[in-house]
C-alpha cells in the first residue's frame, strides 16, 4: 500500500491559508487589496474585537459577476494575471488567487458583489471551506466581504493571536500602509462601529495622506524628496531630524505602490541620517520608488512583503542620494543672511565643539559602556565600582552652584568659569534633564505623582489611530507617572492631567513615546528629556545661577539622554600654554 497520497482539498486550503492568513491583519491587508485592484475608489473596513470577531470590507469597485465569484473561490483563480510572462509585468497587489479561497477555508465567509448597471448581486456563504450557498441579493455597487471567526475551525491557529488591541494595531498599520501608497483612494477604518482613522482621497496632494497617517504633530516638520535616475524614481516625504520616533516604524518604503520590508533600503536611509540624529531615534521617512516591473521580482514572499531587485545597489543608492539631498536642502538647515550669527553657522559651532569635546575626552579603553540606571540606583549612592568618577558622576559638593554665568555659545551651550580658574562648558538643557528627572523620580517612589488631584489642566490631543491606541492601552502605566488619559472619541484623546514639568510642553511631543517607554523608569526619563528640550536656553545671569543651584541638589548619577552636564572642564594653565 502507497504510503504518499494525496492531500483533500480543505486540508490543502487550510494549509495555503498559514502562509497567507497569519492574523486579522492579513485578512485585512489581502482583501483591502483586491478592491483597490477592482478600482475602488473608496474602501471601508470594519471591524469587531480587533479583527478577531468581525472583519468587513466594502468598496465601490467593479465588483463581479455570478460566474466569477463562483470561480475566486478557487485556489489559483486570478483576473490579474494570465501566463508566465505576466509574472514580470505585475503591478497588481494580488496575482495568486489564493487569498479569497485561504480565507474562506479559516473563517464564516460570506461575499455579496455585483458589476455596474446590474438590478441585481450575488451572494455567497461558506462555512470553513465547505461547499458555497448561492444566493440573490440586492445590488452594492462594487463588493462587501465578511468574515466572521477567524480560525475558528483551527484553534490551534487562534490561539496564537494577541491581545485585541495588539491585532487592532496591526489591522491599522495594513489600512494605512495600503492609503499611503493609494492616495487616490478614499480609506475609512471603524473598530466597534466607532470611526477610528479616514482620509478622502487626495492624490493631487499626496502630503495630505502622509500627514494623516503620521499625525498632526508630524506634518509641520514634513519635506518632499525626489530622485530620478535611469528607469528608476524615488519620491516622498522625509521629516526634519528634530522630529523622531524611538522605533523605526516611522520609517516606511515602498515599490511600485506596493508597501515592502527591505534591510538594504532601511540602511540607505537611516545612512542618509546618520550624521543628523541623536542617539537611540530613529527617523520618520515615506519613500515610493517606481521602476521597470521586470527589474523587481515581487513573487519571493507569501505575503509580498519582500521584493528582490535586480540591481539592488543601485536602488539603495539612490534612494540614499533622495534622503541626502532632501536633508541638504531642507529649510530647517537654511540661515538668514545676517553674517557669522545665522542660525546655520550657529548650528555649526554647536557641532564642531561637540565633536572636538568628544574626541578630547576618550572614554578609557578598559571600562565598559555606561548604561542609564534604574529609578532606586539612581536616586541612591553608588556602588563600589572600578571606574574613577568624573566631575559629570560625582562632582565636588556645591560645585555648580559656584560657577560663574559668563555667555551663551552658539545659542548651545552656557560658558561659566568655576572658582579654580577653570572655563566650564555646560550643557542647559541636560541640567533641565537632570533637575525634572530627579523631581519626577523622587515623587513617582514616595507615590505622589499617582496619586496627586488634577489640576486646572487639560488638553485635547488628535493622533493617529495606531498611536492613539497605544495611548490608551499604556492609560494604567500612565497613570502611574501622573499621566491621566481618556478616549475622548473620533479619534481624539482627552489629557486630563499630567506633572507641573510638562504643563507647558506640547501634549504631542512626548506622549506616544511616553506610552511606548517599557518601564516606569523609561516613562520619567522620556518625560524629563522632552521638558529640557522645551527649556529656554537664552537666560539671565540669575537664572542660569538658580539652575546651576538646583543641580546641586540633585542625584548625581541620574542619567541624561543624549548629553552630559559638565562638557568640558578646561583649566586657564591650559589656556595659555
Amino acid at each position: 500500500m502507497g504510503r504518499v497520497r494525496r492531500l483533500p482539498t480543505d486540508l490543502i486550503n487550510q494549509i495555503a491559508a498559514g502562509e497567507v492568513v497569519e492574523r486579522p491583519a492579513s485578512v485585512v491587508k489581502e482583501l483591502a487589496e483586491n478592491s483597490v485592484d477592482a478600482g475602488a475608489t473608496r474602501v471601508t473596513v470594519r471591524l469587531v474585537r480587533g479583527g478577531c470577531a468581525n472583519i468587513t470590507v466594502i468598496d465601490d469597485g467593479c465588483g463581479m459577476s455570478r460566474e466569477d465569484a463562483l470561480t475566486c473561490l478557487e485556489r489559483h483563480a486570478t483576473s490579474k494575471l494570465a501566463d508566465a510572462e505576466g509574472l514580470f509585468h505585475i503591478l497588481t497587489k494580488g496575482f495568486r488567487g489564493e487569498a479569497i479561497p485561504a480565507i474562506a477555508s479559516v473563517s464564516r465567509f460570506c461575499l455579496v458583489t455585483s458589476e455596474p448597471d446590474t438590478l441585481a448581486g450575488t451572494k455567497l456563504s461558506i462555512e470553513g471551506g465547505g461547499e458555497p450557498v448561492v444566493e440573490d441579493a440586492p445590488a452594492v455597487g462594487g463588493t462587501r466581504i465578511d468574515v466572521d471567526d477567524l480560525f475558528f475551525n483551527v484553534p490551534a491557529r487562534r490561539k496564537f493571536l494577541k491581545r485585541e488591541a495588539t491585532e487592532l494595531l496591526h489591522c491599522e498599520d495594513a489600512v494605512t500602509r495600503l492609503a499611503l501608497a493609494h492616495p487616490e483612494v478614499g480609506f475609512t477604518l471603524e473598530h466597534e462601529g466607532k470611526q477610528i482613522w479616514a482620509s478622502p482621497p487626495s492624490a493631487s496632494e499626496p502630503m495630505q495622506r502622509a500627514a494623516a497617517v503620521l499625525g498632526s504633530e508630524a506634518a509641520p516638520h514634513l519635506l518632499s524628496i525626489a530622485e530620478r535616475r535611469l528607469g528608476l524614481t524615488v519620491t516622498g516625504f522625509i521629516a526634519a531630524p528634530e522630529f523622531t520616533l524611538s522605533s523605526a516604524r516611522g520609517l516606511m518604503t515602498f515599490v511600485n505602490h506596493r508597501y515592502v520590508r527591505d534591510r538594504g533600503l532601511t540602511s540607505a536611509i537611516q545612512r542618509a541620517y546618520q550624521d543628523s540624529l541623536p542617539p537611540g531615534r530613529q527617523p520618520v521617512a515615506l519613500v515610493f520608488i517606481e521602476l521597470d516591473p521586470r527589474a523587481v521580482d515581487v513573487n519571493v514572499h507569501p505575503q509580498k512583503l519582500e521584493v528582490r531587485f535586480s540591481d539592488p545597489r543601485s536602488v539603495q543608492e539612490a534612494v540614499g542620494a533622495a534622503v541626502s539631498v532632501g536633508l541638504k536642502a531642507a529649510p530647517w538647515r537654511q540661515g538668514d543672511s545676517r553674517g557669522p550669527e545665522t542660525p546655520q553657522v550657529q548650528a555649526q559651532y554647536a557641532q564642531a565643539i561637540e565633536r572636538f569635546l568628544a574626541r578630547a575626552q576618550p572614554a578609557p579603553a578598559f571600562l565598559e559602556p555606561a548604561t542609564p540606571l534604574s529609578l532606586d540606583q539612581s536616586l541612591g549612592r553608588m556602588s563600589f565600582g572600578t571606574a574613577r568618577p568624573t566631575l559629570d558622576t560625582a562632582p565636588p559638593r556645591g560645585y555648580f552652584g559656584a560657577l560663574r554665568f559668563l555667555s551663551v555659545l552658539a545659542r548651545r551651550f552656557w560658558l561659566t568659569e568655576s572658582p579654580a580658574g577653570s572655563l566650564v562648558i555646560v550643557d542647559p538643557r541636560a541640567v533641565e534633564e537632570r533637575v525634572i528627572w530627579s523631581a519626577l523620580a523622587t515623587r513617582f517612589q514616595k507615590g505622589e505623582l499617582a496619586t496627586a488631584g488634577r489640576t486646572l489642566f487639560s488638553a485635547r490631543l488628535d493622533l493617529p489611530p495606531t498611536e492613539r491606541t497605544r495611548v490608551l492601552e499604556a492609560a494604567p502605566e500612565l497613570l502611574e507617572v501622573g499621566v491621566e488619559v481618556e478616549d475622548f472619541g473620533t479619534g481624539s484623546i482627552s489629557l486630563l492631567r499630567v506633572p507641573a514639568e510638562l504643563e507647558r510642553v506640547e501634549p504631542a511631543a512626548w506622549l506616544v513615546e511616553t506610552a511606548a517607554a517599557a518601564d516606569a523608569s523609561a516613562r520619567i526619563a522620556v518625560m524629563a528629556r522632552r521638558a529640557a528640550l522645551a527649556a529656554e536656553i537664552m537666560v539671565t545671569h540669575d537664572q542660569a545661577r538658580a539652575r546651576l543651584e538646583a543641580l546641586d541638589e540633585v542625584a548625581a548619577q541620574v542619567h541624561a539622554h543624549a548629553a552630559r552636564v559638565i562638557v568640558r572642564d578646561l583649566p586657564v594653565l591650559d589656556l595659555e600654554g
